[in-house]
């Protein structure tokens, strides 16, 4: 039987756990020890997929794409094109308030919420929720207001409200963390062979 290397982790054994443990809490729970989900895996691992578009993790898109389709498969979804949506999604979520001028603000909006209802349609919640995670990952008051308003429609209830809103905080938590890693990891040990340093 042919051994495989097992590559040693730059953050080290010990952090790489609790970044385990944290993707646990994350997405499947960890029993007895995680709150409760208010979100769908699916929801949740959607909002990942997107994080992981808008901050160019290609690790991070290939994991959680996967995950997407072994949940789809599980559920017996109708097929759907939900990829090209990301893209889309994203593209549209790259604007912000500040760089653009008021009627094109204006304009953004409309076109925003029609895409939005259209995809709501596919998918309960789904840009909104996506809105609302990338507005928090880059601190954008406008989006997150834009997001929260959709939100508190979809969830009237204060309560299903919080729990959606921190399991979307969760996502964010993390992700942001996880694509950093994933994207400078390669760096790292590059720069660290140049030294003679192999990890």
């Amino acid at each position: 039987m042919a051994s495989q290397a097992v590559r040693a982790s730059i953050q080290g054994q010990p952090f790489n756990d609790v970044l385990n443990e944290l993707h646990a809490h994350t997405f499947s729970g960890a029993p007895g020890e995680s709150d409760p989900f208010t979100l769908s895996e699916l929801d949740r691992e959607f909002i990942a997929y997107a994080l992981a578009i808008y901050y160019q993790c290609d690790h991070c898109q290939q994991y959680h794409g996967r995950v997407i389709e072994r949940l789809f498969k599980e559920s017996d979804a109708k097929p759907w094109a939900w990829q090209a949506e990301f893209v889309k999604i994203v593209l549209f979520l790259r604007t912000s308030r500040q760089s653009v001028s008021e009627v094109e603000w204006q304009g953004w909006v409309e076109a925003w919420r029609r895409f939005a209802t259209r995809l709501h349609y596919r998918h309960p919640g789904f840009a909104c929720n996506i809105a609302y995670a990338i507005g928090i990952s880059r601190a954008d008051e406008n989006l997150m207001e834009l997001a929260f308003e959709s939100l508190t429609r979809h969830y009237p209830d204060g309560e299903t409200l919080l729990g959606v809103i921190r399991d979307i905080d969760r996502v964010v938590v993390f992700m942001k963390a996880a694509t950093s890693k994933n994207r400078t990891d390669p760096i790292v040990r590059r720069q660290l062979k140049t030294c003679g340093v192999h990890i």
